[in-house]
């Protein structure tokens, strides 16, 4: 099976029927609840990472003002979102990805532009949506005992570290997790599509894109390099991203702007002391 966010590449779908024709099956596809489009409307837009997204929503909900102060101060203030509080004021642990300091400037940035300022909401729940409220649901209509999904490690990124293994038990849902490439390096996946005559999709042999996920979704670290990609082989998927995401990737580009130039300072104050 495979979902349709509302944000699918034509060369995803070409690779399906290509795949299909191939190996003589049938993929299955699925509808998002919330198409991406209509969830960025309705709740707000990804930033960052779905972690910070979803305190950042949190935060905005509850009106807060993106103002330093202890997280006893803070919390006497806006007692209704402790952990979101936690994870503006470090609280997690020292060194924890947890924390607003995980992305380095972060946390000055949004003190000094915060994101009503540019009138963006910020939300992760264009990821539940289109593909996580869909899974569960089938896996429970359909009562399945194994959830096979393409995860690596080396990728990185929030799937990737939430996982130790290729293989968890799921008591919940009854269903369980595999993982086969989950220990992949990048050679051995470039040897086993020479050994089993593996054809992939556009998006990585013509476009040149490390991985595919939702079209131009402003939580990949290359984003940029994705949109550039999508302007010259689809011009009408680029169209729509960046109608959709249009705030989230002028905010996107003022942190990075922001961040380039904190560490433009600092180095200059290093070379100065020196």
């Amino acid at each position: 099976m495979w979902f349709d966010t509302g944000l699918e590449y034509e060369a995803t779908k070409r690779h399906i029927k290509e795949l299909e024709l191939k190996y003589g099956i049938e993929i299955e596809p699925y509808k998002a609840d919330v198409p991406i489009p209509i969830s960025c409307k309705r709740y707000g837009q990804p930033f960052i990472s779905k972690k910070a997204s979803e305190y950042i929503e949190r935060l905005q909900k509850h009106g807060f003002q993106w103002e330093d102060g202890s997280f006893e101060e803070l919390y006497a203030r806006y007692p209704r979102c402790k952990a979101a509080l936690r994870w503006w004021c470090n609280e997690w642990g020292e060194g924890s990805r947890f924390n607003i300091d995980h992305t380095e400037y972060l946390k000055e940035f949004m003190m000094l532009y915060p994101p009503e300022s540019v009138g963006i909401r910020i939300s992760p729940k264009c990821c539940d949506g289109a593909k996580k409220n869909v899974l569960h649901k089938i896996i429970n209509e359909r009562k399945y005992d194994l959830n096979i999904s393409g995860i690596r490690k080396f990728e990185g990124g929030a799937r990737a570290t939430a996982y130790k293994g290729c293989f968890d038990e799921d008591e919940d849902t009854g269903c369980d997790n595999y993982r086969p490439i989950f220990w992949y390096m990048t050679g051995t996946k470039a040897l086993y599509n020479r050994c089993f005559g593996i054809t992939n999709s556009d998006c990585y042999g013509r476009y040149g894109l490390k991985r595919t996920g939702c079209a131009g979704c402003p939580f990949g670290q290359e984003f940029e390099e994705e949109l550039n990609a999508m302007k010259k082989y689809e011009p009408i998927l680029y169209t729509a991203v960046n109608n959709i995401f249009d705030k989230s990737y002028m905010y996107t580009r003022m942190f990075n702007d922001f961040r380039k130039a904190k560490k433009a300072d600092e180095l200059l104050k290093r070379e100065a002391k020196t």
